[in-house]
């Protein structure tokens, strides 16, 4: 799998998947059910992390993890808390300019490769990036990936990470970074266009986590007890 490649035209609006690529509306449509469903209230960015890291403990070689939220709602966080209990070489940060990252495991377990699909407009584009190559030995996870990159593995888990209503009047998130834009420098744990990746460490993030295919339907009681022990 290549380190990863600058996208060759404008990024699509951030809106529904299906806005994004006609072909999308199919994908969502044919979609399962979830076998499994959990909801959370996560109390900001150390609490995320912390969330990653008990997800990683379910997690293997072959499993696709797909991220939703709006910019700065927390992926990245808990991305960085999936490759800490994955124990994976770091630093773990946004790939949004580089489209994806491999973190090889520190300790013999499965790789973490981390995508970010906010500037691809189509699953032809996701087929470029080669990542069914990476996924029976790593742990994929894929931010913006929903609509897209389902169809990589017979079942995913798709985690929601919803941000809490801006007071009237305030900018709730940053335009996206045009394409004739210079390429800002990212800070660790940056994302989009080098935003912070979560907000005020004390704001609370509801959070859904759900499973589909037979891998969650059997691990469903686990998933369940991890997010009952999260701190709320």
């Amino acid at each position: 799998m290549p380190a990863g490649r600058r996208p060759a035209g404008p990024p699509p609006s951030a809106g529904p998947p299906s806005a994004r690529d006609p072909g999308v509306a199919t994908v969502l449509a044919e979609d399962r059910s979830p076998t499994v469903t959990a909801r959370l209230a996560v109390p900001g960015a150390a609490q995320m992390r912390l969330l990653g890291a008990r997800l990683a403990g379910l997690l293997g070689p072959g499993d696709l993890v797909v991220l939703a939220g709006a910019l700065g709602a927390g992926k990245t966080t808990l991305v960085q808390g999936i490759g800490d209990g994955l124990g994976v070489r770091g630093p773990v940060t946004s790939p949004t300019f580089v489209i994806a990252r491999v973190h090889p495991s520190l300790r013999g377990g499965a790789d973490l490769v981390h995508a970010d699909a906010y500037r691809l407009g189509s699953r032809l584009e996701v087929d470029d990036l080669d990542l069914d190559a990476d996924l029976d030995h790593s742990v994929t996870v894929v931010e913006w990936g929903e609509g897209l990159v389902e169809s990589l593995a017979s079942g995913h888990l798709r985690i929601t990470i919803d941000r809490p209503r801006p007071a009237q009047g305030a900018e709730s998130a940053r335009a996206p970074v045009p394409a004739q834009a210079p390429v800002p420098a990212q800070a660790p744990g940056a994302g989009v266009g080098g935003e912070p990746e979560h907000g005020p460490d004390d704001e609370v993030r509801p959070v859904t986590v759900a499973g589909y295919g037979g891998r969650w339907e059997a691990a469903a009681d686990r998933l369940r007890a991890v997010l009952a022990e999260q701190p709320g």
